[in-house]
C-alpha cells in the first residue's frame, strides 16, 4: 500500500496547521485542544517545518516559561521531512524510524496534501498483515 492508498478518503482541507509567525502559546493551545502531537507549520503556502509535542519540551528545558510567547519559527523543527502519495508505507514507516520522526507531511508540488502519524502507518500495516493471514487461512481451508 502507498500513502496515496492511506490519505485518500481524507479532506485535506481538514488538515489542522498553524503559521510560522503564531506564538507557542498559541499552536500548543491547538495540540492540547485537539489532542494531537504534532502540526505543520505553514509560510506561503509551504510546508516549513513541524511544530511538536518534543519542541515544546525541548524550548521549555531550555529557557522556561518565557518561550511561550516565541513565534513557531524559532521552534519549530525545520526543514520538515516530507514524503509524496506514491512512497510506499513500509519505506516511510522505515524513514520514520531512522529519522527518529512521528509525522510525516505529505506533499504534492508543494502543497500539503496530507498528514500522518506513526501510528496511521502501523495500523495500516497491521490490518493487511491481519488480511493476510486471514487469506491464507481461507486458501488453507480450501485446499
Amino acid at each position: 500500500m502507498d500513502i496515496g492508498q492511506l490519505i485518500a478518503s481524507r479532506n485535506a482541507s481538514a488538515i489542522l496547521t498553524c503559521d510560522v509567525g503564531q506564538t507557542m502559546r498559541d499552536a500548543i493551545a491547538i495540540l492540547a485542544e485537539r489532542r494531537i502531537g504534532a502540526l505543520p507549520v505553514m509560510q506561503s503556502g509551504q510546508v516549513a517545518g513541524i511544530f511538536s509535542e518534543r519542541d515544546v519540551i525541548y524550548c521549555m528545558a531550555q529557557q522556561g516559561p518565557s518561550c511561550l510567547d516565541r513565534p513557531v519559527r524559532e521552534v519549530m523543527t525545520a526543514p520538515a521531512i516530507t514524503v509524496d502519495r506514491s512512497e510506499k508505507v513500509d519505506a516511510a514507516l522505515s524513514l520514520m524510524t531512522r529519522r527518529r520522526i512521528r509525522h510525516l507531511p505529505v506533499v504534492e508540488d508543494g502543497a500539503l496534501i496530507g498528514f500522518v502519524s506513526i501510528g496511521d502507518l502501523v495500523k495500516s500495516r497491521f490490518d493487511e498483515v491481519q488480511q493476510e493471514a486471514q487469506d491464507m487461512r481461507s486458501y488453507i481451508q480450501t485446499a
